[in-house]
């Protein structure tokens, strides 16, 4: 039977989603069914795929479609963190921010507005729900099934090195992969458990705008999540353990990402570290309750920090707890599941991808690139290896920030030798004409030292996203900064910025006449 069926508890205790309207009935229905058969297991298996998120998918799909006897395990939500409580839902939640703040600017390109805009969070997150429900079907069950693989509902554990357990069957493999994915790690700090703070993975249940939110954690999650709710009308405050944002990455970048955030009303307190939590009941009337948070910054010196809701964004743990990994003699830690270059696990049958890994970068498009190496080096004998992938990433505030390859810190902490090659934004048409030239936006392209050798880029710009694939594929496929500069790029776009860093190449080596 449908969702629609069930109470408004059950889907929230069993798979933490609410509220149980029309669109999470239909995401439900199609990401983890009530009521799934599972089938009568095959003799022998050639992949068996424990875990449905991003890998798990891709891992299973694929390698169905390419004719192999596949097998999936889904224990929670087919699609995993990226589409229930990830990727999907927080640019839902980013694209309305940004439609308001468009329209905050309107009179700046003469459009002038009869009243102030006003924010309906409850068709904000309406809207996130609907669009989640609309993508849903291409990670749900039924597709997964529609290319060959077998589908089971429950917790999959490994009993020997070639079998999985689910629901009492045993499915025997040739091939495993180990795609459990991750959770959200949550800090030690002192009656955090009696306080009602929120993760990735409950915050999208979220109907009314709190009043005051404070975000411990400044990665990816954190600094979306806080633009977005200063944006839409929340006091942000977000608590940073450095001395600055991304400590490790490119302090332009940094800087110009604190700085927007800003302006957008989030206010930061640096070298700040959470020690104690405690909440007070929601008052009549209210819907959230008041929570002190105890804080201590470098000097040692005592903060007290309220608010009305608290998101934990401090990063993920791998999720190998009770999934019988010893039983298969595959080596892992705390950290996750240990592999070779080659994805390859101690067990030489059994592979793992995504957020389970140890060390990996915990992104949806790394956990699909995993699976596709896993799917040849497992089932055609093929050698993939995983460090030859270009690996870019994007913080989707606004503006956005993109990275691939060495960042300065990262090139200076290995002791390699770059030329650094930037294009401001403030002097690009598109960007002039779009009202995004500010002194916020550059491009920033790093070279082995003396050639044209990519190894490295950056770009704040406000489609840094799209931007970015041009110097991944640039590095991926051998194509130097000085032929990156012959590509001709249509004017007037933001993408020029990527050849001005190719220009300021050229102008550094090219043939100077000699007059006679």
């Amino acid at each position: 039977s449908s969702w629609s069926a069930a109470s408004e508890a059950e889907a929230r205790n069993l798979l933490g989603i609410s509220p149980l309207d029309e669109h999470n009935t239909k995401l439900l229905d199609a990401v983890h069914p009530r009521c799934w058969e599972d089938p009568t297991p095959h003799e022998l298996y050639d992949l068996v795929v424990v875990g449905a998120g991003a890998g798990g998918l891709v891992s299973a799909k694929q390698s169905a479609r390419r004719g192999a006897r596949s097998a999936m395990i889904c224990e929670h939500l087919a699609g995993g963190d990226c589409l229930n409580v990830g990727c999907v839902p927080s640019k839902a939640l980013i694209r309305s921010a940004r439609a308001l703040r468009e329209v905050r600017r309107a009179a700046e390109f003469g459009v002038v507005l009869a009243s102030e805009p006003l924010v309906d969070f409850g068709a904000v997150t309406e809207r996130m729900r609907r669009l989640r429900a609309s993508i849903a079907p291409a990670d749900s069950h039924e597709a997964t099934v529609a290319t060959g693989a077998h589908v089971f509902q429950g917790r999959g554990r490994f009993v020997d090195a070639h079998a999985v357990e689910v629901n009492g069957k045993v499915l025997r493999f040739r091939k495993a992969v180990v795609a459990t994915g991750g959770r959200a790690a949550i800090p030690p700090i002192a009656g955090i458990e009696q306080v009602p703070f929120l993760t990735n993975e409950t915050l999208f249940n979220l109907t009314q705008l709190p009043p005051r939110l404070v975000v411990i954690g400044s990665g990816p999650v954190g600094l979306e999540m806080a633009q977005v709710f200063a944006t839409l009308g929340s006091e942000v405050t977000v608590l940073v353990r450095s001395s600055r944002l991304l400590p490790r990455d490119d302090a332009k970048a940094a800087s110009a990402l604190q700085e927007a955030l800003k302006k957008d009303g989030v206010r930061f307190l640096f070298n700040c570290i959470a020690t104690s939590a405690q909440a007070l009941p929601a008052a009549d009337g209210t819907a959230f309750p008041e929570i002190t948070l105890s804080c201590e910054d470098r000097s040692a010196s005592g903060i007290l920090v309220k608010c009305d809701a608290l998101l934990l964004a401090t990063g993920r743990l791998a999720n190998v707890e009770d999934t019988g990994l010893d039983r298969a003699g595959i080596d892992f830690d705390a950290g996750g599941v240990k592999v070779d270059d080659f994805l390859r696990t101690s067990n030489q049958d059994v592979f793992a991808v995504g957020d389970c890994v140890s060390g990996c970068a915990r992104l949806t498009h790394v956990s699909g690139e995993m699976a596709k190496v896993v799917v040849q080096n497992a089932l055609f004998g093929d050698s993939w290896r995983m460090s030859r992938v270009v690996v870019p990433a994007c913080t989707y505030t606004e503006p956005e920030w993109a990275q691939v390859g060495l960042s300065e810190p990262r090139a200076a902490a290995l002791g390699k030798q770059v030329d650094v090659y930037v294009a401001s934004l403030d002097g690009n048409d598109r960007a002039i004409l779009d009202g995004e030239a500010d002194d916020l936006g550059f491009v920033k392209v790093l070279c082995e030292q003396d050639t044209d050798i990519i190894v490295g880029g950056t770009v704040v710009a406000a489609r840094a996203g799209e931007m970015i694939n041009e110097i991944t594929m640039a590095i991926q496929n051998g194509v130097g900064l000085g032929a990156v500069a012959r590509v001709v790029h249509p004017y007037p776009t933001t993408a020029e910025a990527v050849m001005g860093c190719g220009l300021s190449f050229i102008r550094t080596h090219w043939q100077h006449m000699t007059p006679k």
